[in-house]
Parts: structure tokens; C-alpha cells; sequence
């Protein structure tokens, strides 16, 4: 109920200037009626009154605004409008009834000429009212999404330009070429495959580096292409399986398997006879990293900020967050999965 509330934005600032207005609203009506001054216009029993009716149409435009897919559009906002009118004066209507009745005043309150004149006054109240409100609402919505696309492109910068000083700064590439250069020597056919791989990543890191989600069927190849690669640096001392089917229309934010992997392998220190295993499992709406965990003795200064940028993403792009979990034995990060239709 609270989470309810909070995302209507109903602050106490806007809930003071709705007590004030209906408040000053009972008075002025009060004055219309008798044309004079007297203490009975200053009493606040019609402004209660009133506000309690405004804060039942705040929660039926909150109702309404929860079943319809949220667009900041003019033609939204009046389809939640004229819905909230409907029911907000049928609601009433019903509940006078259902009240008239208990008390056997149907015959004087359900009369033409009080009805059109109560109904009247409904229709106004959500007009006045219901115009407060959603003018209020949607402007915090604005702000609110404003907030988040600007505090999207900070991380993604940031997360982007670390992604990219892993892959493409002089120590990686030049380790790299140092090995090709020895399969030129040792086996010109796994060069080849080296080289294909090698090209692959590069073109991969500078095609999505710009893009907020990239397929889960492209991160999975390029993880592949990635280990690969180091697979000819470290051999045997880390090894990557995947399971699972690939559920269809699933991303990830770019490179987000990539940089497990290689946290996995800069933080654990793997051999031939006991190597690290890094697992990708895929299921229906999460995909779990896992490796087995053996620290190394000296380790990354400064890690985790990455880790901290994928997590950031993730709750920007799709407001999920990644789930890590360590024992003594594995290191695990879920990460949920994002589909279109959820965009």
C-alpha cells in the first residue's frame, strides 16, 4: 500500500495544497449560499469532506493509471482522465445509493433535480481535482524519468569507457599478438582461428559500445569467442560451460558476459590440474555466472566497480537487480534477463 502511494507521488507538499484548496473551496461555496460572513464559513468539516473525495479520486486515477501501460501522451492521459470520470461518479452514486437506502431517503436524495445537481458537482471535482492531480503526476513522472536517462548515460559512460580500456588498451593487445605470433610458429590453422577471434572482438566491442542492450543470443557467441581467445593464453587452467536454451527476445546490457568472465579469471588463480570453472546457466528469465572460487594471493586492486556499473544498468534499463552470492567454494552473480516487450 505504501509503494502504492509513493508512486502516485502524493508528497505532503502537493496533499498541503489540496487541503488549502478545498478548504478555501468550502468557504467560498459556503459564501455563495448565504451572502454573508459568519463563523459557521470558516469551519473545516466541508474541507475534510472534500479532501477525503479528492484522495478516493487519487486512488482511482492510481487504479487506473496501474491497468493502462504508463506513456507520457496527451491521449493517455485523457483515456485515464475520462476512465477515472466514470467510475469515480458512478462509484459515488452507488455508494449514496446504497446509503439513501439503509436510511429510507431514497425518494428525496434520488429525485432529478438532486441528482443532477450532485452529479454535477462530481464531474467538477474530478475536472478541478482529477486536473491537479494528474498535472502533478505527470510532471513528477517527467522529472522522474528525466532523473533516470540522465543517471543511465553517466553509467553507461562510465561502464562503457572501463569495458573498453580492458579490451582495447596496449598491455591486451599486445599479450595478444604475442601469442599469435607464436601460433604463426607452432600452427598456422589455430592462428587463423586466433586471428578470426581476435578480429571478432574488437568488432563486437565497438559495434555495441553505443548500445543500451545487445541480444543474449550475440552475448553468448562473443563469451565464447572471448574465453577462446584467452583459452590460448591460460590453456586449460579455466574452463567455461554453458547450459541452457537461449529463451528468444532476451538482452543484456552490452558486454555484461564478457566482464564476469574475465572478473572470474583475474581473481582466481586456475591450473591445469585444478582449474577454474566459470558457468554461464541459462534459464527462463535469469542467467547464472558462476566459478569456482581460488583467490589469488595478490589480487585486483580496485575490483568490483565494475560489477557495480552492470548492476547499475540493469536497474536503470529494466529497474531489476543482479543477485551475488559467494561461499567458500563458488562466486555467483544472476543476472536478470530483459525482454522486449518489457521495454
Amino acid at each position: 500500500m505504501k509503494q502504492f502511494f509513493t508512486s502516485l507521488y502524493l508528497n505532503k507538499y502537493f496533499l498541503t495544497f489540496v487541503v488549502i484548496f478545498a478548504y478555501l473551496e468550502s468557504v467560498q461555496e459556503r459564501f455563495s449560499f448565504s451572502k454573508s460572513l459568519h463563523w459557521h464559513l470558516f469551519t473545516p468539516d466541508a474541507a475534510i469532506g472534500q479532501l477525503l473525495n479528492a484522495l478516493l479520486l487519487f486512488v482511482i486515477i492510481g487504479l487506473v493509471l496501474q491497468k493502462f501501460e504508463e506513456k507520457l501522451t496527451i491521449r493517455h492521459a485523457l483515456s485515464v482522465f475520462s476512465i477515472s470520470l466514470v467510475l469515480y461518479v458512478a462509484g459515488n452514486n452507488v455508494l449514496a445509493f446504497v446509503v439513501a437506502l439503509t436510511f429510507d431517503t431514497v425518494e428525496r436524495n434520488f429525485n432529478a433535480t438532486t441528482l443532477t445537481t450532485v452529479n454535477i458537482k462530481y464531474v467538477m471535482d474530478v475536472f478541478v481535482y482529477g486536473g491537479l492531480f494528474l498535472a502533478h503526476y505527470y510532471f513528477q513522472k517527467n522529472q522522474e524519468d528525466k532523473k533516470k536517462i540522465s543517471m543511465l548515460e553517466k553509467v553507461q559512460i562510465e561502464s562503457q569507457l572501463s569495458q573498453l580500456k580492458a579490451q582495447l588498451n596496449p598491455h591486451f593487445l599486445f599479450n595478444n599478438l604475442n601469442v599469435l605470433d607464436q601460433l604463426i610458429e607452432e600452427d598456422q590453422a589455430q592462428a587463423s582461428v586466433f586471428l578470426h577471434d581476435f578480429s571478432d572482438i574488437y568488432r563486437y566491442v565497438l559495434q555495441s559500445s553505443d548500445q543500451q542492450l545487445v541480444s543474449l543470443e550475440d552475448e553468448i557467441a562473443f563469451a565464447k569467442r572471448y574465453f577462446r581467445l584467452m583459452k590460448q593464453k591460460y590453456g586449460e587452467a579455466y574452463r567455461l560451460q554453458i547450459t541452457g536454451d537461449i529463451p528468444s527476445e532476451a538482452f543484456l546490457p552490452a558486454l555484461s558476459l564478457q566482464l564476469l568472465i574475465e572478473n572470474a579469471i583475474e581473481h582466481n588463480l586456475g591450473t591445469e590440474r585444478s582449474p577454474v570453472e566459470i558457468k554461464l546457466m541459462i534459464y527462463s528469465q535469469t542467467l547464472l555466472v558462476s566459478n569456482t572460487l581460488m583467490p589469488k594471493k595478490q589480487g585486483k586492486k580496485g575490483g568490483g566497480r565494475a560489477l557495480l556499473n552492470l548492476g547499475g544498468q540493469l536497474e536503470l534499463l529494466a529497474e531489476k537487480a543482479i543477485l551475488v552470492q559467494q561461499n567458500e567454494r563458488t562466486f555467483e552473480v544472476t543476472l536478470p534477463l530483459i525482454f522486449k516487450n518489457e521495454n
